[in-house]
């Protein structure tokens, strides 16, 4: 029993090892990992190492790199290394900004017969912010007001996309969503003991799902998108990779549309000219 134990307890990884893995991560994903991110990475990867049967961990990254299975391997890598961190209605201050300020100016300069808004949850994580957008929205429409959107949410982890498209989560995530909203937009399990609720199908119908790296060269997005949400993720990234991710959304961005960024990323203004801030969080492209 003990020596069982003991072949099977964690290992470190190597110092090639860690730094292949670090160069790895930044190139595909922007995100750096200091030595003071060593231990979690070896936390994280017990689960890959687990998954392929490998021995330790040094014999998993030898499987990645040296046994040519980084191909096959990279999306689970990246889903077992990003950090997911997302909530309904985080930083509300943001959704009341869009239904008071944001759509009302966007439709007002919109001709009557082009009012379909299109709103972008970049880094949607497990699509609770994607989906908030979609019932203040909807909550709009029931309110008298008149027009179209879609709501398309992306980002690079697959594991969180599938917890995107089922809309299914667990009710204590429905603590920050308003009381009239969890009554109106949230099925509760037929079974009870579950604890598990569903987005309504008339809220999911209006938001689509699709995995996308902003590390990319272009992104498979419109150019002419109203809104876009990209929160509290350019933190993770160095300032050169800032620039160039808000710079690629922006091209996707209409005249007139706004970007809506987390409370320590107010620095995009100073990196992207054309930019107009609104409020500290908030900005407006120019046109």
């Amino acid at each position: 029993m003990t020596a069982a134990l003991a072949c099977n307890a964690p290992t470190h990884l190597s110092d090639r090892h860690f730094r292949s893995i670090a160069k790895l991560i930044e190139t595909q994903v922007g995100i750096k990992l200091p030595n003071a991110k060593r231990l979690m990475l070896e936390g994280r990867l017990q689960k890959r190492v687990r998954a392929l049967n490998c021995s330790d961990l040094n014999e998993y990254v030898e499987h990645l790199f040296d046994e040519g299975s980084l191909e096959t391997e990279l999306t689970h890598l990246i889903d077992v290394v990003t950090t997911n961190k997302t909530d309904f209605f985080r930083e509300p201050s943001h959704f009341d900004f869009m239904q008071n300020v944001a759509v009302p100016e966007l439709l007002k300069s919109r001709n009557r017969g082009s009012q379909g808004l299109k709103v972008w949850s970049a880094a949607c994580s497990t699509g609770m912010e994607a989906y908030a957008a979609a019932m203040v929205l909807q909550n709009m429409l029931r309110t008298g007001s008149r027009f179209r959107f879609r709501i398309l949410g992306t980002d690079i982890s697959t594991a969180v996309l599938r917890v995107a498209e089922s809309a299914i989560y667990t009710r204590d995530t429905l603590e920050p969503v308003p009381d009239e909203f969890v009554k109106r937009y949230f099925l509760k399990s037929r079974n009870p003991s579950s604890g598990e609720v569903r987005v309504v199908p008339e809220v999911r119908q209006q938001v689509n799902f699709m995995r996308m790296n902003l590390m990319d060269v272009s992104y498979p997005v419109d150019r002419d998108v109203d809104i876009i949400f990209c929160r509290n993720v350019l933190i993770y990234f160095e300032k050169e990779i800032q620039r160039k991710v808000v710079e690629n959304l922006c091209t996707h961005l209409r005249p007139g549309g706004y970007l809506l960024v987390g409370h320590s990323e107010s620095m995009v203004q100073s990196v992207v000219p054309g930019l107009k801030q609104v409020q500290p969080t908030i900005f407006r492209r120019a046109g």
